[in-house]
């Protein structure tokens, strides 16, 4: 897997040690649905928080219980989070805690088997994207195909500022993806090594929305 030295141009590894450890519990192949979903919303939160970060900020005059004072609160509209249906809800629903008041909006799109293209079968989405912070999640990019896709249609719905969150990252689906969008920075937890010959990321995972929802 990628080293700090190796990440590409575009691309923030977060690699915190608590991020780390629930990763690598989530990785295990018997490890249960149950698990599997806590563990992905504990470390939602985690790279939401990197993620977040930059957020500019305004400043509100308060009153505590003991003075009045100036104080700092997020600037502008709410934040919009993106699902890549299925498997994005795992990761939005976490991020929801950090952000209870961030807007939600839904893509639907499946891997074609044939041609591993991504098809749209749904799309929603709250209105003034254009004046929105829009981050987009997805626990896996392997090809980038299907984060490609979402990311076109958030443009054309009016989205300007727009960054990637996902769990696992092939590198091939970080090269496509940043081609493809450069100015959509991603976030992510882990590169690994390679995808294989199904375009499974290796080692992976598994599927995430199987592993997430229990259809395995």
């Amino acid at each position: 897997m990628t080293n700090r030295k190796e990440i590409p141009e575009g691309v923030t590894l977060i690699d915190h040690p608590l991020i780390q450890h629930k990763l690598t519990h989530m990785r295990k192949k018997d490890t249960h649905s149950i698990n599997f979903r806590q563990l992905l919303r504990e470390i939602s939160q985690l790279l939401g928080y990197e993620v977040t970060r930059n957020l500019p900020l305004t400043n509100v005059d308060i009153e505590t219980p003991v003075a009045k004072c100036i104080s700092p609160i997020l600037e502008g509209p709410n934040i919009c989070i993106f699902s890549i249906l299925r498997a994005g809800e795992g990761l939005s629903q976490g991020l929801l805690d950090l952000i209870p008041s961030a807007r939600v909006g839904h893509v639907g799109l499946y891997r074609d088997p044939k041609n591993l293209q991504a098809v749209e079968y749904y799309f929603k989405a709250p209105s003034d994207l254009e004046a929105r912070f829009c981050l987009v999640v997805d626990p896996m990019l392997a090809t980038g195909n299907s984060a490609i896709s979402a990311i076109d249609q958030i443009k054309r719905a009016g989205a300007k500022d727009l960054r990637f969150l996902c769990l696992l990252a092939a590198p091939e689906g970080l090269k496509a993806l940043r081609k493809a969008h450069p100015d959509v920075h991603i976030y992510t937890a882990a590169i690994d090594d390679r995808l294989n010959e199904k375009s499974y990321i290796v080692p992976g995972l598994g599927d995430a929305g199987d592993r997430i929802f229990g259809t395995q």
